[in-house]
């Protein structure tokens, strides 16, 4: 039997040792179905509900696992489909790669059916590598740059095949004129600064007094290296989202999340500090980072391309970040001096701890869905992977869940667009199978893509050797972050028309496709609720009906912010009464003496059980 072009472009992916596939089928890649038939599904076709949600279970694959990963879907529609989870790629720094059917050349430039100029298409998307197959020849050379581009430029790169050219018989480039050979493979390697670059660092570092660290995502190899440029420098470590992985928050120096999401104590370590350490990091929020002028500031980061924005670096390091700092670390030198500085951060650390604990347990109606996020921080395994959706749902995966052990989160961090939470998940258990994974989502993210996504979960469970997919749903009925956006930054009341959503019976749906399902509508279920979907033989759904007027108040509020909120209410907000009661009770929190909150929230109108509640 010959060998086609399908053939080879699936054997390629196994010699670069693609194991997963995230797809959906169309006529427009049916060459490259047959081929898998007779690869007996090597590398493994994994069929999601929709074109995007393979797109996000590549992205999540690939952000778990650290390898590239790869989707496929059919020309026309389903290449259009591909395109939300690919710019969450691209923005979020992620290696994937996309196989794209096309229709046959000879009906190109007819407006024959479901014929798009996908060059044009992916042309931003995929603009570190995008190419179109036309002849075998170019095979593999096309294949393997796409790979080798998205891997080392951490980026999402595009190969377009024609329905036709999927069917021919393959036939390697030649040693002839014109010929592009190829091979396969490529070394990893560690760049670093040059030596008398990492002593300018150094002095600008070690001339510091209060010394902040801002990591990202760039930095999670980079783990005992930042904690030991800390310790040396006295310093506070704040956090991009995406980065929240990289240090344990049992760490009493790690002040959490920075920015709009973020907490007080990151608000307050950049507003205080007067040097700067970013690693691996291009946080774009340069209003949460410290005034220009206050802070010399050193950068980390492998990309020269992205090195140099956002604030005005002093010395701006080239390099990966581990190897980077290992050099950096001999030439830094501690100071008593900076011991007041620690001792500040640390305290403002514990009492957010606190405050968090008790903003957790304030009352609500029914269920605090700050409560819901703080019972599963302290239940999660500590091996788990946890994804969180776009949403009020990111706001306390942001401020409440504290990361340890090997637990690993992320979310969709520069697109923010909703709907990657669950097959994020999915692509986790692929990615790793022996683990546990969770998805903190809202109830609009689950309505859009979520449910549907469930299905592929009950699809491919039964082949995970750790069973657990656990789906938190803050079930509030409202779009809740758009709600809080349009109070906070427009002065506009809730405009129910877009906001109201229906109350969708979760698990029950979950129990009708053989996954478990738990919906909780009292706080004191959510203990047991959590510990259920974590003991469970199969993938579960919590559905916790939660209150919309719990406010996702910024820690940092502006003043302007606040104004525009109360405008709001005055406004008439459907909502305003149980807005003004939840926002005093969220916010009275910061200003009560330190002590430990206890037991857990009670119901609106019952009174709080064991002190969390204000007034």
């Amino acid at each position: 039997m010959t060998t086609k072009v399908s053939d080879h472009i699936l054997g390629r992916l196994r010699e670069w040792g693609v194991e997963h596939v995230f797809a959906y089928p169309g006529d427009g890649i049916n060459g490259l179905l047959a081929a898998w038939a007779r690869a007996e599904d090597r590398p493994r076709f994994v069929q999601a509900r929709h074109e995007e949600m393979a797109a996000f279970q590549a992205v999540g694959y690939a952000k778990f696992s650290g390898r590239l990963g790869v989707c496929a879907a059919t020309s026309g529609p389903g290449a259009i489909h591909l395109l939300n989870g690919l710019y969450d790629a691209k923005l979020d720094h992620v290696p994937v790669l996309a196989l794209v059917g096309q229709t046959n050349r000879s009906a190109m430039g007819g407006s024959y059916q479901q014929e798009v100029d996908l060059l044009s298409l992916y042309k931003d998307v995929a603009s570190d590598f995008c190419e179109m197959v036309t002849v075998p020849q170019q095979l593999p050379n096309v294949v393997d740059r796409a790979v080798r581009t998205a891997l080392a430029r951490r980026a999402p790169t595009a190969v377009i095949v024609p329905a036709d050219v999927q069917e021919l018989d393959y036939s390697p480039p030649s040693h002839a004129f014109k010929m592009v050979p190829s091979s396969l493979g490529m070394s990893h390697s560690v760049p670093v600064p040059r030596e008398e670059d990492l002593r300018r660092a150094a002095d600008v570092l070690n001339a510091g007094e209060k010394v902040a660290v801002l990591v990202g995502q760039g930095a999670r190899a980079a783990r005992a290296e930042v904690e030991a440029v800390a310790d040396l420098l006295g310093a506070g470590v704040a956090k991009a989202l995406l980065g929240k992985d990289v240090l344990s928050d049992e760490l009493p120096y790690v002040t959490g999340a920075i920015g709009l999401l973020g907490t007080r104590p990151s608000y307050e370590l950049m507003k205080d500090c007067d040097t700067l350490l970013t690693v691996g990091s291009n946080f774009p929020y340069t209003q949460f980072l410290p005034e220009f002028g206050q802070a010399r500031a050193v950068q980390i980061e492998l990309d020269p391309h992205m090195i140099g924005m956002r604030y005005p670096y002093e010395v701006n390091l080239v390099g990966d970040a581990a190897a980077t700092l290992r050099r950096l670390i001999p030439l830094l030198t501690a100071s008593p001096a900076r011991a007041k500085w620690r001792e500040e951060v640390e305290r403002n650390v514990a009492r957010w701890w606190e405050v968090m604990e008790r903003r957790a347990l304030t009352e609500a109606d029914p269920i605090n869905p700050e409560y819901v996020a703080h019972v599963l921080s302290a239940r999660l395994p500590a091996d788990a992977l946890v994804s969180a959706d776009s949403g009020s749902a990111a706001n306390w995966y942001a401020r409440h869940l504290r990361v340890r052990g090997r637990i690993r989160g992320t979310l969709s961090g520069t697109l923010a667009t909703m709907g990657p939470g669950v097959p994020y998940a999915i692509g986790a258990k692929f990615a790793c199978p022996d683990r546990p994974a969770v998805a903190f989502v809202g109830d609009g993210a689950m309505q859009m893509n979520g449910m549907a996504e469930l299905v592929t979960a009950a699809k491919y469970w039964p082949e995970w050797s750790d069973p657990r997919l656990v789906v938190g749903i803050l079930n509030n009925r409202d779009l809740n972050q758009v709600t809080w956006e349009m109070r906070s930054m427009t002065g506009s009341p809730q405009f129910l028309p877009s906001q109201s959503i229906p109350d969708v019976p979760y698990a029950d749906f979950a129990r009708s496709i053989g996954l478990r399902g738990v919906r909780v509508e009292r706080p004191e279920d959510v203990e047991d609720a959590w510990r259920e979907a974590f003991e469970a033989d199969r993938p579960c759904v919590l559905d916790f009906l939660t209150d919309p007027a719990v406010p996702p108040i910024p820690p940092h509020a502006t003043l302007d912010e606040t104004w525009k909120t109360a405008s709001a209410m005055l406004r008439g907000d459907s909502d305003r009464a149980d807005v003004v009661r939840q926002g005093v009770r969220a916010k009275v929190q910061e200003f009560l003496p330190g002590r430990k909150g206890r037991g857990r929230p009670g119901r609106h109108g019952e009174g709080g059980r064991g002190g969390g509640g204000a007034g």
